[in-house]
């Protein structure tokens, strides 16, 4: 019952952030509110605020653990999480960070951003998701209900990078198909295009 509850709250939240970033959800609020200031960093607190509950369902729901890796390594499992969240800011840093959050567009009109190749973002086509996922799956102990949500949530940045993929191809073109071909999506080295 755990597992069906868990993921039966990821997916709503899943169908529910997808849909706040689609093109229609922003056109409808452009409709009802006219200005889109600060529809950004809306969506944003809205999506940390609307997983909370999933976080309390793996706290609170029956659970038992799957696995727990036993000392030294579990530190080294550790390290690779420290690692990754460092990774993490890097990443988050070498784009235009403010924008991405939306507090730059409460100050000045949003413009469309431009095309991060350099840094992390040379190695993999999206570093953000890549050390998100390493942090998830490097968690030395995992139970029932968190691996779970691990396993949800990486269906979900999965599909959710194939549809950014689509709309960064739109947005960019040719610069991204080219982009595309010279880096690989997630893990370096593996799936160019």
């Amino acid at each position: 019952m755990s597992i069906f509850l868990l993921l039966l709250a990821l997916a709503i939240w899943g169908v529910v952030h997808s849909f706040l970033a689609s093109h229609l959800a922003k056109d409808l609020f452009r409709l009802k509110i006219g200005s889109m200031d600060f529809y950004r960093l809306a969506y944003n607190v809205f999506a940390g605020i609307s997983f909370l509950p999933i976080l309390y369902l793996m706290a609170v729901l029956p659970d038992q653990v799957v696995y727990k890796v036993p000392f030294p390594w579990n530190l080294v499992m550790f390290g690779g999480q420290t690692l990754s969240v460092i990774l993490l800011a890097v990443a988050f840093l070498q784009t235009d960070s403010l924008s991405f959050i939306g507090l730059r567009q409460l100050y000045q009109e949003e413009r469309s951003g431009a095309l991060v190749i350099h840094g992390l973002y040379k190695i993999v086509r999206h570093p953000l998701y890549t050390f998100s996922l390493l942090f998830l799956w490097l968690t030395p102990t995992v139970s029932q209900n968190s691996l779970t949500v691990y396993i949800g949530s990486t269906l979900y940045i999965l599909i959710g990078a194939y549809f950014e993929e689509r709309k960064l191809l739109r947005e960019f073109g040719e610069a991204y198909a080219n982009y595309q071909r010279s880096t690989s999506m997630l893990i370096p080295g593996l799936g160019r295009r």
